[in-house]
């Protein structure tokens, strides 16, 4: 064999070796399994990405303070009679239900009753379901601001006196991964193992 056939050969077969390396690049690719979820999945929604207010001790909070935990946040307010309750034990549940990753979960409530859900009575309706879960209070202004971002629906309903209103609200949970980005929509009702083996799902990737 001359030099130039010899030439030939080597430049075909390290031209055959980077196609075979690039198709193989493309089957791991194929082969990768994307994240699966119960709740639903609106990883990349440009909404709901952050916010900026008050805990219940006035500090104030964003995202960022949570870097590192899966955070469930919800609107709610504290003499909602079942919807809320009902999330917030369903949540108290599924920190136990975790375990030792139980301290990787923060769960969020952002009150639509600011005016009557004050720094006391947050810390007490807090303390009912987990020490640990972090109440916000907006402003009226930072409730409708916030509320726009997020997509939420909120409306005030009247009673039988100035004080006994109530408030209809938006029943979801926002669910963001360990790195702050928004993740899930976890519609409310859609039960405690479910949400565990998505928070799971979360922090093991």
């Amino acid at each position: 064999m001359n030099k130039r056939n010899a030439l030939k050969l080597i430049a075909a077969g390290a031209g055959w070796t980077a196609v075979t390396a690039t198709v193989g690049l493309g089957l791991a690719g194929c082969n990768e399994t994307k994240q699966s979820f119960n709740a639903v999945d609106i990883t990349g929604a440009d909404y709901a990405r952050d916010f900026s207010l008050k805990d219940a001790d006035g500090k104030l909070r964003t995202m960022a303070d949570f870097k590192g935990k899966v955070v469930v946040l919800f609107f709610g307010y504290a003499q909602c009679p079942d919807v809320c309750p009902t999330t917030m034990t369903e949540m108290a549940q599924v920190k136990q239900q975790l375990g030792a990753d139980g301290d990787k979960l923060q769960v969020v409530f952002v009150t639509v009753d600011p005016a009557r859900d004050t720094p006391e009575v947050m810390k007490a309706y807090m303390g009912a379901f987990d020490p640990s879960f972090v109440a916000l209070i907006p402003t009226a202004d930072e409730l409708a601001a916030t509320t726009k971002d997020f997509k939420v629906y909120y409306k005030k309903v009247d009673g039988k006196t100035p004080t006994s209103y109530s408030m209809d609200h938006s029943a979801a949970s926002f669910v963001y991964d360990p790195q702050g980005r928004l993740r899930l929509y976890a519609r409310y009702g859609a039960g405690v193992p479910p949400m565990v083996a998505d928070i799971k799902t979360l922090l093991a990737a």
